[in-house]
């Protein structure tokens, strides 16, 4: 069951410098990024959101039913990303998975166990 409260955020861009477009190679008849987000939400942890600065990326998303979020282009990392994406929510705190170019090997089960929790001080 899905906590309101929990937002994945999945960061992505086409300028990867090892596979660029990487999210939206196409593996089995899908792009690598709707792989990775039917993961996120078969998890059923929370809402799942893409973090992207492609708009092919984010058209891609939305028409797997999938929500994206634009962010800047400049990021220098996966996680900076996410913060821009975070800044329009509230979250209570954040959990960063971080699973190098194997995304869609992971199952649902193994992204509840990758998480790693990093509660906000106040």
């Amino acid at each position: 069951m899905a906590d309101s409260n929990i937002l994945i955020v999945i960061p992505a861009r086409m300028a990867a410098t090892r596979l660029p477009g990487k999210p939206l190679a196409d593996i089995a008849g899908k792009p690598m990024i709707v792989h990775v987000l039917r993961r996120a939400q078969a998890a059923a942890l929370g809402e799942v959101v893409v973090a992207t600065d492609s708009e092919a990326i984010a058209a891609c998303v939305e028409k797997a039913g999938g929500r994206a979020v634009m962010t800047r282009a400049d990021h220098v990392s996966g996680s900076d990303r996410i913060f821009e994406a975070l800044a329009s929510a509230d979250p209570a705190g954040v959990r960063n998975t971080r699973r190098p170019t194997r995304s869609t090997s992971m199952t649902p089960s193994s992204v509840s166990s990758a998480l790693i929790c990093c509660d906000t001080a106040d």
